[in-house]
């Protein structure tokens, strides 16, 4: 279910759940710098196949960027 989680929500998540990180910024910022382990879907190519592609539909997904806008 969409919805804004925050630091320690995500930590519970990374604890139990084993969610997939999902960074949607562009390339040079997550090469720059990213979660260990995150995906990267650059937002503006992220589409339904490119998300069935890289993700396991079974696994709960967190998506982020730096911005909070």
């Amino acid at each position: 279910m969409p919805g804004v989680i925050d630091r320690d929500e995500l930590r519970r998540l990374l604890d139990t759940e084993n969610p997939q990180l999902v960074e949607v910024l562009p390339k040079e910022e997550y090469d720059e710098e990213h979660l260990l382990g995150a995906v990267h879907l650059p937002l503006k190519q992220l589409d339904a196949r490119a998300a069935a592609a890289a993700l396991d539909a079974n696994r709960p997904v967190v998506v982020y960027c730096w911005d909070g806008l």
